[in-house]
């Protein structure tokens, strides 16, 4: 029997604006308070630690300094990779992480071609046999779950750890899925990638450790994890990791010379003392255009009234006149769909490289990385997704 704690989709680095990296970051430091405080015997972490494979450095050092309270207080930490902080070379900071003495990467599967089936091996910590297959970029691990078997570990207790999305999980949306049933058998499958709080007998997903996008914050508020007691009666225990409280406005305007006046009113009914405030702002214009919105004013007033931070969503608004002004939750949606309408009106073999190609093109250059050393670190991605 044990005692552990389950994290996922952390995606340090996620956001573009400091604030809300610092509160991303604050939820994780809250995560690891409360297992050194809880003395869970290890920590599972089921992908996307990191936002990207190769996060900015003072995003490295900050998620280091954490391990290292992690490591002083001696308890493991087991991760795979998720399709964030995956690349196409297999190769992340992650590798670091794991050299460093901070935690281990479970991931260890070979091809047989014989078989056409990917064989996992274990790695044992004190009779527990963990599993692991990283999450890759668009989905493209679900095909390969679907040949995944297990070297088998007798008489040891099997955990799972995988970045995808379950059958149980998907809905209506139009996405590929690993099938929950056609998986190899294990006491526990430690799930991430998908962010909800989801338990379907024991296929777990945490949750995110902090909401990713306006709409996550809309409808999460907070991310969480668990600390999972097979000898308990309550087996989960969930841990918050909530670090401000939400206000949603939401408002609808027709009138763009009289909207900046409407949500200033609508702003000045709440207290946003050290909240974050997410103005979701929407309707058709029928005189004027988004632009003359006043949200420096907007943004200046939630100041005055000591708004730890204000977000707006104007996706839904629309004008009358012919204009491009659409915000995106998340930039990824972006990337999704151009990449399926190419694929769609271009069928060719060559498509199925386009999200690992696009990945190896996405890296960033480091802090004093010289630039052709940047350079050829590109080429060298790319050539290892076309097998040059």
């Amino acid at each position: 029997m044990v005692r552990f704690a389950h994290l996922a989709d952390v995606h340090l680095g996620g956001w573009k604006q400091p604030e809300m990296q610092e509160l991303n970051f604050k939820a994780f430091q809250k995560a690891v308070e409360a297992c050194i405080k809880e003395r869970p015997e290890f920590i599972l972490i089921a992908g996307d630690l990191f936002d990207s494979a190769y996060p900015p450095i003072e995003i490295l050092k900050d998620a280091f300094a954490e391990f290292r309270k992690i490591k002083e207080a001696r308890i493991p930490v087991f991760i795979i990779a998720g399709s964030h902080d995956s690349s196409a070379s297999g190769k992340t900071f992650l590798d670091v992480l794991e050299r460093s003495g901070f935690c281990k990467n479970v991931e260890n599967y070979e091809y047989r071609e014989i078989e056409d089936k990917i064989v996992l091996t274990p790695f044992v910590h004190e009779g527990i046999a963990l599993y692991g297959y990283p999450g890759k970029r668009s989905g493209l691990e679900v095909s390969e779950l679907k040949k995944v078997k297990f070297n088998d570990a007798p008489g040891m207790m099997k955990i799972f750890m995988l970045h995808t999305t379950l059958d149980k999980v998907k809905g209506d949306l139009p996405i590929e899925c690993v099938e929950s049933d056609k998986l190899p058998h294990a006491d526990y499958y430690a799930l991430g990638h998908i962010h909800i709080d989801y338990q379907y007998e024991n296929f777990v997903y945490p949750g995110p450790i902090f909401p990713n996008s306006f709409s996550e914050l809309e409808d999460l508020e907070h991310g969480g994890f668990y600390i999972v007691d097979t000898e308990s009666e309550t087996p989960m225990k969930r841990f918050s990791t909530k670090v401000k409280d939400i206000v949603k406005i939401s408002v609808q305007v027709k009138d763009a010379s009289l909207a900046t006046d409407i949500i200033l009113s609508e702003l000045e009914k709440n207290d946003l003392t050290d909240k974050v405030v997410l103005l979701r702002i929407s309707g058709k214009l029928e005189h004027g255009k988004n632009s003359d919105i006043k949200f420096h004013n907007i943004e200046e007033f939630a100041k005055r009234r000591n708004a730890y931070f204000l977000l707006k969503n104007i996706h839904d608004l629309n004008s009358e006149e012919l204009e491009l002004n659409v915000e995106l939750e998340k930039s990824s949606d972006i990337e999704l769909e151009t990449i399926k309408q190419y694929c769609d009106q271009n069928p060719s073999e060559f498509n199925k490289l386009i999200p690992d190609l696009m990945n190896s093109l996405s890296i960033s250059k480091q802090e004093d990385e010289r630039t052709e050393n940047f350079n050829v670190r590109v080429i060298d991605e790319v050539k290892k997704v076309l097998n040059f």
